[in-house]
């Protein structure tokens, strides 16, 4: 049967439910998309709350939630109905990890949800796999993950073994689970940077405050916030008046590392969603001139309405390929940001739906970033600076696109930095992690241009 939409009022399990399955069904962002579905249907903000909560950690615990399912079902999940597998996700994610739902409210609910997303049948089956499981968890009769390391990490932190094994080989078993612990972290905060030309910081947290928005100062990055419970961001007066612009602490450092002055002309060469123009403009007393490329009219547009919200006049965006070079930008600028396409494992702390990306995703991606490194390399002046960043950490993206750019380039040499709350970077190179710097797992790699 095809999965049905309820007209009408929904609650928070059926915008969680009608979320994951925008995501199974389109890849789609889904929390991006939940908040859309709140929007629609007027959801109360207990509501929307809750449906975050269960569509984040359903994403972030789908390979537990499938192996608890696989035991209490009769069935093979890959023999059940799409909707029905969504169904049982959604609500062992709620028996298993939310201590003030009430297991029988998750059981009727997810029931509920049978009877009008999946076949006649479904119901039944659905009462019988989660009453089995509501007991098992509420004596403590828990399968078994596996005891073997890697299917141990990878089933209990629900990420691909593949993934597991190059964190394992990066950070060993133990700071392996130290990073597969923080991107499964419940609460992450949303990360703003204070536009300094526009408030300070004790006026934009007195504004998010006036907005019922719990927010709290960064806590070792000046003129950075941490918020929770904003809901849409786009409607806080805060916002609208250019106070800030949402950028992780880790992008935030990458700028800071290449230290744009006033008069500087920075080539931002990957820009969207803007914030790296942004952070340079308003480092640069909006005096001089940052050009934003990217793909696509929707992309540009948005830095331009971000710059225009933030009353910042010298970054000017348009549309370019970061490998069609502008003959009268090249040699001319002080700094070239390349912060190129990556996988984005770093982020999977705010994007948890990253993780079930496929090992072959990325198999390209370190040849396409350095032929764009290579390209946005060409407007570095003499003496001027170029930083390589992604939000990766595998090694393969970042540490070797570096050298093999280097070893390319030998007018470019590494420079060391040094960044607040993190430290010195001597050879130039510097790695964040979420578990150790709580931030996003983000590459920083700063050259300068020396002939």
């Amino acid at each position: 049967m095809s999965e049905k939409k309820r007209r009408g009022s929904i609650g928070a399990r059926e915008a969680a439910l009608m979320a994951l399955g925008e995501y199974r069904r389109n890849g789609a962002f889904p929390l991006a998309h939940l908040n859309r579905l709140i929007d629609r249907h007027g959801l109360s903000a207990p509501d929307g709350a809750l449906a975050a909560r269960i569509t984040g950690g359903v994403l972030q615990n789908m390979m537990l939630c499938d192996f608890y399912a696989a035991h209490f079902s009769a069935l093979p999940l890959k023999k059940l109905e799409p909707a029905v597998l969504d169904i049982l996700r959604l609500s062992l994610y709620q028996i298993a990890f939310l201590t003030r739902v009430p297991a029988s409210a998750a059981v009727n609910e997810g029931v509920e949800l049978a009877g009008r997303y999946a076949n006649p049948k479904a119901a039944g089956f659905v009462n019988a796999v989660l009453r089995s499981a509501a007991r098992a968890f509420s004596c403590g009769g828990l399968p078994q993950v596996p005891a073997e390391p890697l299917r141990n990490l990878s089933i209990r932190f629900s990420h691909p073994e593949w993934l597991v094994r190059e964190f394992c080989e990066m950070l060993g078993e133990d700071g392996a689970e130290a990073l597969l612990t923080a991107n499964n972290s419940p609460d992450v905060p949303l990360c703003a940077q204070v536009n300094t030309l526009r408030a300070d910081a004790g006026t934009a947290l007195a504004a998010l405050e006036a907005s019922c928005v719990r927010a709290a100062p960064h806590a070792w990055l000046e003129n950075s916030i941490e918020f929770r419970g904003a809901g849409s961001i786009k409607a806080l007066p805060a916002f609208r008046e250019g106070f800030f612009y949402i950028q992780d602490a880790a992008s935030r450092l990458a700028v800071m590392a290449a230290d744009p002055k006033p008069g500087d002309l920075v080539v931002d060469g990957c820009a969207s969603p803007g914030g790296k123009s942004f952070a340079s403009a308003i480092s640069m007393n909006d005096e001089g001139r940052v050009i934003s490329f990217d793909l696509g009219r929707k992309k540009t547009n948005a830095i331009k309405d971000g710059a225009a919200r933030l009353g910042l006049n010298t970054v000017e965006a348009s549309e370019r390929d970061a490998m069609d070079i502008c003959g009268e930008l090249k040699g001319r600028a002080d700094i070239t940001l390349a912060d190129v396409p990556c996988s984005g494992f770093g982020a999977i702390r705010r994007k948890p739906e990253i993780r079930y990306k496929s090992e072959d995703s990325a198999a390209g991606l370190p040849e396409l970033q350095l032929k764009i490194l290579t390209s946005l390399s060409a407007y570095v002046k003499e003496g001027g600076a170029l930083l390589y960043s992604t939000c990766t950490v595998l090694r393969r993206e970042n540490e070797e696109v570096a050298e093999e750019f280097l070893r390319s380039n030998s007018g470019f040499e590494t420079e060391g930095f040094e960044l607040p709350g993190v430290g010195a970077a001597p050879d130039g190179r510097l790695t964040l992690w979420p578990h150790i710097h709580g931030t996003d797992g983000f590459f920083i790699c700063k050259m300068r241009r020396v002939r």
